[in-house]
């Protein structure tokens, strides 16, 4: 399963982004999507996280802020972004937690990230 993140760009403080992650592949389920940042010297971190029953929770900076969904037709999850702020300034990841149904009738557990997406906010 590939994941495509997307909506990635640069806005000033205050501002407002989407970003949208697509996973590809078939005889797939998917569980846990997942939003993760990571900036220069520092660790990567969960931002936040949704189930396949659309629970959700947040890292704590961004409480408030930032509201993560999904569309499971289209096996996407998105992050918007509100109310940016210097510090918000990272690469952004998501991840996923599914299974694949193979051919022989079983279904194999996986975890894929996608490539990233540069979010840049200027003060």
């Amino acid at each position: 399963v590939q994941l495509q993140a997307s909506g990635g760009g640069l806005v000033q403080a205050g501002g407002s982004l989407r970003l949208a992650c697509a996973a590809s592949g078939s005889r797939v389920r998917l569980n846990d999507m997942e939003w993760h940042r990571q900036s220069p010297g520092r660790s990567r971190e969960r931002v936040a996280v949704i189930t396949n029953a659309g629970g959700t929770n947040y890292a704590d900076p961004v409480k408030g802020r930032f509201t993560i969904s999904r569309d499971n037709a289209k096996n996407t999850v998105y992050l918007q972004m509100d109310s940016l702020k210097p510090e918000d300034t990272a690469v952004y990841y998501c991840a996923v937690d599914g299974w694949t149904l193979e051919y022989d009738g079983n279904w194999s557990a996986w975890r894929s990230w996608g490539k990233g997406t540069l979010v840049t906010v200027s003060s």
